[in-house]
């Protein structure tokens, strides 16, 4: 732990210190039969802002997702607490879950919060600050989320521009996080220890330029759990909103478990050449049900899978990605109803 800590920045170790001394106080007491090591990361954007459908989450809906995890058996935790655990392989209690939000919408402090406060779920705000600072309407002032950081809310980091970090030069990047950087520090008195890429997008250098600013780990938006075998630099988050947000599905993710994966091809999700990739992964454990492992392509659907050996998966698309972003969910039948589950983004830029 104290290896993880002479990393940060002193601003950073300000804001990093509570949840790593606390570690031990706020994790429950587990004991192995109920202990894991690996958690589920929701996200949300928009709260009861109907006219946003694709980032927006009903009221109604939002509020069967905490009865359900409320009454469910699940262990909701400060994400750095998730982390902090996972790095040190501190085990976590069965079904641990994460919640996070992007974007500093005014509906987060109106409608999210008081409701995550209520049920005593504790979340992380990923927020870019270009937006705050221009007061874009609809978004929070920085006064607000002063108050929001007060309470004990976990500020991320979600860049300054909110832009597509990847289209730049790798400088331009450095730059954009920069700025937010000093104005975390200027507004807040630290600099955030979590970073979300914007869309969840990255490419290999923008995911390099991550790494350099020493974050404790970076969330993208592929579907999936997290883990120790985990990229800490490109974590899954599992994204909701009002299509992609009823119950049924709501109760399938959040009892997902890992799919554990290494040497996955290719290396960077920014697509050229060839397209469609040639996209495979080593499944790294044991698992008896890796025969019955299924992918599905988003804009194709199921996905051919040649298996080669035991453990390595190929995956074989019909049809070339399209512009924008595409992603290739894998799963797994397991234990107890539940699924393993592996999700990967692609990029296609604009030709």
């Amino acid at each position: 732990m104290i290896s993880l800590v002479r990393r940060l920045s002193r601003s950073r170790v300000a804001a990093l210190i509570p949840f790593v001394l606390g570690l031990a106080l706020a994790l429950p007491l587990v004991t192995p039969a109920h202990a894991t090591d690996s958690a589920v990361v929701v996200m949300y954007h928009r709260f009861g802002e109907d006219n946003y459908p694709a980032t927006n989450i009903g009221l109604a809906q939002f509020e069967e997702h905490l009865a359900h995890l409320k009454l469910g058996g699940y262990s909701v935790l400060p994400v750095p607490h998730i982390i902090a655990a996972l790095r040190a392989g501190t085990p976590l209690p069965e079904r641990t879950i994460g919640i996070t939000i992007d974007d500093a919408y005014a509906s987060v402090y109106d409608e999210a919060w008081p409701r995550l406060t209520e049920a005593g779920f504790p979340f992380t705000l990923f927020i870019a600050t270009d937006p705050v600072d221009a007061g874009t309407f609809g978004t929070m002032s920085w006064d607000q989320l002063r108050e929001l950081t007060a309470a004990g809310v976990t500020i991320g980091s979600h860049g300054a521009s909110h832009g597509h970090l990847w289209q730049g030069d790798p400088s331009s990047a450095r730059d954009d996080i920069t700025r937010a950087e000093q104005r975390f520090e200027q507004e807040l008195g630290f600099k955030p220890s979590l970073f979300a890429y914007p869309y969840g997008e990255y490419d290999l250098p923008t995911r390099q330029v991550v790494n350099e600013f020493g974050f404790e780990a970076a969330f993208g938006q592929h579907s999936g759990t997290v883990h120790p075998a985990a990229d800490f630099q490109g974590l899954s988050r599992f994204a909701l909103n009002e299509r992609f947000g009823g119950m049924d599905r709501f109760s399938l993710i959040v009892g997902t478990l890992p799919l554990p994966v290494t040497d996955v091809t290719p290396a960077d999700p920014l697509i050229s050449s060839p397209n469609p990739p040639a996209f495979g992964f080593t499944v790294t454990a044991h698992l008896n049900e890796v025969g019955a492992l299924a992918c599905f392509a988003s804009h194709q659907g199921e996905a051919r899978i040649e298996r080669l050996g035991s453990s390595r998966i190929e995956i074989r698309l019909d049809e070339p990605l399209p512009q924008g972003r595409s992603r290739i969910n894998c799963t797994m039948p397991a234990s107890e109803g539940r699924w393993r589950w592996f999700g990967h983004q692609f990029i296609v830029a604009a030709p």
